[in-house]
C-alpha cells in the first residue's frame, strides 16, 4: 500500500540543510532549522559558501562594557568566524559555520552571558536563493514496470541542471535533485508528461517563512478555524498563532504555493471572514524600539510618581505645621516620616529600579562591569546607609540624617536620562525608517487570463507582488517594485531614493524603481525585482550593515569602558577613605559636617557622588551615533557609505584618482569624423567598420554602429534614448556576415568577412599585426587626439583603408570639481587605458596634471598602489564595471553612476548619481562626521575629567562647591543624552555649494 502524503519524508540534500516538516507536526516553530534557501538581503558583504550569516536581537545592553561583552561570549563559542555587536541597534551580527554551531548555540552564548537573544528572520521576508540544489518529490502516473521507471529515470538524469533522480514504482513517486537555475519544476513537469507519463509536483525542500496579521479572530472558534484551513493547506510545512499579537508565522513550500496563493486561499477557504496582511520585518522592529521607548518612560513616571513624595516630605513639609507634626509622630521605633521614606525608597530601589540590579548581576556574573554596576552601587550604598542610620537611632537614640531621597531621587534622574538617550538614539535611525515608508503598502495588480489580456484589476499587500506580476501606477502614486514600463509614458521623481533631485522620463521598456514617485502619466510595469532583490531593500540593507559596523576609532572607547568602571569604583573607595581619614585626624572643621552627622557620612556622600556622576556611556555613544547619523544622511543625499571603516579613511583621503571614460566624461561617445584613405566608398567604409563592430560590447563600438547607421538609414528617431536597444534589429539586414570574431582586451576587434580579415582599433593592434602607419594618417590621428578625440584605426585585407574619429564629452562639473577637491587639499589624477594624447588632452581641459595613460584595466590597481608607497590615503572613483581592480586596490572605492547596481562589491563608497560632485559630498560627509566624532569624545572625556574631582570635593575646601548625589545622577544621566544630541546635530547637513568650497563670491 502506498504511503499518504503526509508520511513522506524528504531527504536531506547538501548544503541545503535543515529538516522538513509537515504541517501537522507540532514542534514548537523556534526549532525548525529553516534552510539557507534565500539570500539574507546583504549583498555586500559575501560569505564564503557553506558559511551561514544571522542577525541576534539582544536585551538588557546599556553601555559599550555590555556589547563588548556580548562579543566577547559570541567569539569564543567554537564555530563562530566573527561576530560584532551594535549596542544602538540592540543587535548582534554573527558569521559561523553551520557544521559546527547552530543558531540554538548563538542564543544560548548571549543568554549564559546575561542578555536575552532572538534569532531575527531575514530581511528579505520572501525571495529564495536560486544557488541553492532543490529536491523535488514529484508524483508520476502511468507506470506499470520496471520498464517504465528506467525510461522515466534516463529522461529525468539527461535533463540539464538535474543532479540525480531515482523513481520507485511501489510508490508511483520521483526524487529530483535539481539545480533551479537551469531548469524549473515546471520544466520536470513537462519532460516526464512528453515522455507519456502523467506527472505533478508533490513537495520541494525549499522552505520560506512569512508573518500574517490576521483581522477577524474574536474567540476560540475563529483560532481553531484558522488552524483547520493552514493544517490541509497543501505547501504549508507549519506554522504558529500567537492570540496576543493576532499574527500567524507559516513555513511553507514557496514550489508548491506562492505567499500571495497562501494569503488568498486563507481568505478563501474563510469566506471572507478573515483579512490577512504581511507584517514587514522592519515595522516588527520598529515597533519593538518604540515599545522600549514606553516601558522605560513608564519605569521614570512610576519612580517620579514615588520620589515626589520623599521629594516634599524632606523639602516643603516642614513648612507646613499641620503636616509636620503627622510626620514627627512616632509609631513604633521610628517617626511616620521615617516609615513613610522606607516604605516609598523600597518601592523605587527595588521594584522601579530592579532592572539597575538584574543587569548590574549579569554584568557581574559574565565578569565585566558597566554603568548599571555603578548605579546599583551608588543606590545600595545611600539606601543601606540610611536604614542603618535608623536601626543605629532606634537602639542608641542618636538619630543621624537619612538619605533616603538620595536613592529615589538618583534612581528617578537616571530612568529620565535613559528615556530621553532611548527617543534620541531612536532618532539616529530615522533613515532607515524613512527608507522602508517609501514602499507603497498596496499594489494595484492587472488580471490577466489565459491569453494575456487584461481582465480586472484588484488591490493586493505590496509585500505579495511577485516576479512578473503587471502593476498599475497612477499618476501621484508610488511605483510599488522594481521592474520594466510595458505602457504608457510619465514622469518619475527618484530623488528619493538616487538622490537625483530632476524627475526621469519613463517610456515602454523604461526601468523604474520600486519607492519613487509617478507624477504624471498612467504607467503598466512588469515586476522584475521583488523582496531582498529590490534597490530599496539592498539599500536598506547596506545602510543597515553600515550601522552595524564599528569605525576603527571605537577601539579606544572599548578600551576606556572595559577599566572604566573598576577605576571609578577604587576613585570612590580612595574619596571615602580621604575624607573620612582626614576629618578623623582634624584636616577641616566640624563645622562642614552636616546637622547630626559625622565624618562617615560626610565621607561617605562624596563617595557615592562620585560613583554616580561617572559615565561610561557617553564615551561609548560617542561614535555609533555619529556613524548612524552620517551613513542616513549620506543615503538620503544618493552617497551609500558601506561602513565605519570607510567612513573613516575617507576623512583622510590625500588623492583621488579619477577614471576617465565614464567618470570624468559622460560615457556616450560619438563619432565625430570619418576619413578614408583607401580607395574605398565611404559608405562601403562604414558598412564594413560596422560589421566588425557590430557584435563587439564596447561603448565606442556601439557609437560606430550606430553612426553607420544613420548614414545609411537617415534615421533621425534614432536618436531617442532608446535607440541602442534596437541598433541590432535595425541594422541586421544591411551588415556583411562576419567569422571568427573576437575582441582583444585595450586593442580593438579581429574578424573576417568575405574570408578576408577586419582590424578595427588602436595604433597597436594595427602594428602587432605587421603593418606600418602612414605618415599622413599618424599627422591626422595626432590631430584628433591633441583635440581630446580616440583615434580608431581600420585596415582591411592587411591595409590599413581609414580612422574614425570619437569623442567623449566631458561632463560639466568636471573641472569645477577637480580645482574644489583641490582647495580642500586632496590631489587628483587621471588613469586611463586610452592614448597618451587624447589622455593629456582631456587632463588639461579639466585641470588634472597627473596623467597615467594606456593603462589596461587590470595595471590601474597598480597605479593606485603607486600613490599608496608613502603611506598616502587614496581614493579610486570609477563605473564600478572595469574598475573593480583598481577600486579594491584603493583605500576608498567610489563606484560612480552606479544608480540601480548598487551592489557593487569591490566600492566602499556608491554614488547613485553619475554626478561628480558627490565625491565631494562623500569626502564632506566624512571629516564632518569624525569632527563631530573626536567634539563628542573632548566633551565625554571632558565632563568625566572634570566631574569627578568635583563630585569627589577637590574643590570643596577653597570654593565650597559640593555636589549632592541627587545632582551627580542628574549630571550623568544628561552627559550621554548630550553626546546623542551632538551626533543628531549632523542631520541638519547640507551638501556643500561648489560656490562655497572654491570661495567664489556671488554678485
Amino acid at each position: 500500500m502506498a504511503p499518504s502524503l503526509k508520511d513522506l519524508q524528504l531527504t536531506k540534500v547538501a548544503g541545503a540543510g535543515g529538516r522538513i516538516f509537515d504541517s501537522h507536526d507540532s514542534g514548537d516553530l523556534e526549532d525548525v532549522r529553516l534552510l539557507d534557501s534565500y539570500d539574507d538581503g546583504d549583498s555586500f558583504n559575501k560569505i564564503e559558501a557553506g558559511i551561514r550569516r544571522v542577525q541576534v536581537s539582544v536585551s538588557g545592553m546599556t553601555c559599550a562594557a555590555c556589547s563588548n561583552s556580548v562579543e566577547g561570549a559570541l567569539n569564543s563559542v567554537n564555530g563562530v568566524l566573527r561576530a560584532s555587536v551594535a549596542l544602538l541597534q540592540n543587535k548582534a551580527d554573527v558569521v559561523f559555520d553551520p557544521m559546527l554551531v547552530k543558531d540554538e548555540d548563538i542564543k544560548n552564548a548571549i543568554e549564559d552571558a546575561g542578555f536575552e537573544a532572538e534569532i531575527l528572520p531575514e530581511p528579505s521576508t520572501f525571495g529564495t536563493n536560486p544557488h541553492v540544489t532543490l529536491l523535488g518529490q514529484f508524483s508520476i502516473g502511468g507506470m506499470t514496470c520496471a520498464a517504465c521507471v528506467n525510461s522515466v529515470e534516463g529522461i529525468l538524469r539527461n535533463l540539464p541542471g538535474v543532479k540525480k533522480a531515482v523513481v520507485a514504482l511501489a510508490t508511483s513517486l520521483g526524487e529530483v535533485e535539481y539545480d533551479p537555475l537551469v531548469i524549473s519544476k515546471d520544466e520536470i513537469v513537462n519532460a516526464i508528461e512528453d515522455a507519456g507519463f502523467e506527472a505533478s509536483l508533490v513537495q520541494s525542500s525549499e522552505q520560506d517563512k512569512i508573518v500574517l496579521g490576521v483581522a477577524g479572530i474574536y474567540n476560540e472558534m475563529d483560532g481553531q478555524l484558522l488552524e483547520g484551513i493552514l493544517s490541509h493547506f497543501k505547501g504549508v510545512r507549519q506554522f504558529r498563532f500567537d492570540k496576543t499579537s493576532r499574527e500567524v508565522e507559516v513555513l511553507f513550500d514557496p514550489e508548491i504555493v506562492s505567499s500571495r496563493s497562501l494569503v488568498d486561499g486563507i481568505e478563501g477557504q474563510s469566506n471572507g471572514k478573515f483579512k490577512l496582511h504581511v507584517t514587514s520585518p522592519y515595522a516588527r522592529m520598529t515597533s519593538k524600539d518604540v515599545e522600549e521607548a514606553s516601558n522605560m518612560f513608564w519605569l521614570f513616571a512610576s519612580s517620579l510618581f514615588l520620589s515626589i513624595p520623599v521629594f516634599l516630605i524632606r523639602v516643603v513639609c516642614p513648612h507646613i505645621p499641620p503636616v509636620y507634626s503627622f510626620l514627627l509622630w512616632r509609631c513604633g521605633p521610628f517617626q511616620m516620616e521615617d516609615w513613610l521614606k522606607w516604605a516609598l525608597v523600597s518601592l523605587v530601589q527595588f521594584v522601579v529600579g530592579k532592572r539597575f540590579y538584574i543587569a548590574a548581576a549579569r554584568a557581574l556574573r559574565n565578569g565585566s562591569t558597566n554603568m548599571d554596576v555603578l548605579v546599583a552601587l551608588g543606590t545600595s550604598a545611600s539606601y543601606l546607609y540610611s536604614i542603618c542610620a535608623l536601626l543605629y537611632g532606634a537602639v542608641t537614640g542618636f538619630w543621624s540624617p537619612t538619605y533616603f531621597e538620595t536613592s529615589a531621587m538618583l534612581i528617578t534622574f537616571v530612568l529620565f536620562g535613559k528615556y530621553l538617550e532611548c527617543l534620541a538614539k531612536g532618532k539616529t535611525s530615522d533613515a532607515i525608517k524613512k527608507l522602508v515608508e517609501l514602499a507603497p503598502a498596496t499594489a494595484v495588480l492587472l488580471v490577466k487570463d489565459k491569453v494575456g489580456r487584461c481582465v480586472g484589476e484588484r488591490e493586493i499587500d505590496a509585500l505579495l507582488i511577485q516576479p512578473g506580476d503587471t502593476l498599475k501606477v497612477l499618476p501621484g502614486a508610488k511605483v510599488p517594485a522594481d521592474g520594466v514600463v510595458v505602457w504608457g509614458s510619465s514622469y518619475v521623481n527618484e530623488g528619493m531614493v538616487t538622490g537625483e533631485s530632476v524627475p526621469v522620463s519613463k517610456e515602454v521598456n523604461s526601468s523604474v524603481i520600486g519607492g519613487t514617485i509617478n507624477l504624471h502619466g498612467a504607467l503598466h510595469i512588469q515586476a522584475t525585482k521583488v523582496g531582498g532583490d529590490a534597490v530599496l531593500s539592498q539599500i536598506i540593507s547596506l545602510v543597515e550593515t553600515a550601522q552595524m559596523s564599528k569605525a576603527p576609532i571605537q577601539k579606544f572607547a572599548d578600551f576606556v569602558a572595559s577599566i572604566f568602571v573598576p577605576t571609578v569604583v577604587a576613585m570612590s573607595l580612595l574619596t571615602l577613605l580621604v575624607w573620612y581619614i582626614s576629618g578623623a585626624l582634624g584636616a577641616y572643621p566640624e563645622q562642614w559636617l552636616p546637622e547630626n552627622g559625622n565624618h562617615f557620612v560626610f565621607a561617605l556622600m562624596f563617595s557615592i557622588s562620585v560613583v554616580v556622576i561617572a559615565c561610561p556611556c557617553a564615551l561609548g555613544l560617542a561614535t555609533p551615533t555619529a556613524v548612524m547619523v552620517a551613513t542616513g544622511v549620506g543615503a538620503n543625499n544618493g552617497v551609500l557609505i558601506k561602513g565605519g571603516d570607510a567612513l573613516e579613511r575617507a576623512q583622510k583621503i590625500k588623492y583621488v584618482i579619477f577614471d576617465k571614460t565614464g567618470t570624468l566624461t559622460q560615457g556616450k561617445a560619438t563619432v565625430t569624423t570619418a576619413k578614408v584613405f583607401a580607395g574605398m566608398d565611404r559608405g562601403e567604409f562604414l558598412r564594413l567598420v560596422a560589421s566588425a563592430e557590430a557584435s563587439s560590447e564596447h561603448p565606442l563600438a556601439k557609437a560606430i554602429v550606430e553612426y553607420a547607421r544613420h548614414f545609411h538609414f537617415f534615421d533621425e528617431s534614432s536618436e531617442t534614448k532608446d535607440a541602442e536597444y534596437n541598433i541590432k534589429e535595425s541594422t541586421s539586414g544591411w551588415l556583411f556576415d562576419v567569422s571568427e570574431f573576437y575582441a582583444l582586451p585595450g586593442r580593438g576587434v579581429n574578424c573576417f568577412i568575405n574570408g578576408k580579415r577586419v582590424l578595427v582599433g588602436n595604433r597597436k593592434l594595427i602594428t602587432e599585426n605587421g603593418m606600418a602607419i602612414p605618415i599622413d594618417v599618424e599627422s591626422f590621428i595626432v590631430d584628433l587626439e591633441e583635440s581630446a578625440n580616440t583615434g580608431i584605426l581600420v585596415a582591411y585585407d592587411n591595409t590599413l583603408i581609414g580612422v574614425l574619429g570619437v569623442a567623449d564629452p566631458l561632463k560639466r562639473e568636471a573641472a569645477v570639481v577637480v580645482e574644489g577637491l583641490g582647495k580642500m587639499g586632496v590631489g587628483t589624477a587621471m588613469v586611463t587605458g586610452d592614448n597618451w594624447r587624447t589622455a593629456r588632452a582631456v587632463a588639461k581641459e579639466v585641470g588634472i596634471r597627473d596623467v597615467r595613460a594606456e593603462v589596461m584595466p587590470a595595471g590601474k590597481a597598480d597605479v593606485v598602489q603607486s600613490f599608496q608607497k608613502n603611506g598616502s590615503i587614496v581614493a579610486m572613483v570609477g563605473d564600478g564595471i572595469n574598475d573593480s581592480p583598481a577600486l579594491a586596490a584603493a583605500d576608498v572605492g567610489m563606484a560612480i553612476g552606479a544608480g540601480t547596481d548598487i551592489a557593487i562589491e569591490a566600492a566602499d563608497y556608491v554614488l547613485m548619481r553619475n554626478d561628480l560632485e558627490d565625491v565631494i559630498t562623500a569626502i564632506d560627509i566624512s571629516r564632518k562626521t569624525f569632527s563631530r566624532i573626536r567634539l563628542n569624545y573632548v566633551f565625554a572625556m571632558g565632563y568625566n575629567v572634570v566631574a569627578i574631582p568635583i563630585a569627589a570635593g577637590v574643590f570643596y575646601p577653597s570654593l565650597g562647591i559640593k555636589l549632592p548625589p541627587w545632582a551627580a545622577g542628574a549630571c550623568m544621566a544628561l552627559s550621554s543624552v548630550s553626546v546623542v544630541c551632538s551626533s543628531l546635530l549632523l542631520r541638519r547637513y547640507k551638501k556643500p555649494r561648489l560656490t562655497t568650497v572654491l570661495e567664489i563670491t556671488v554678485e
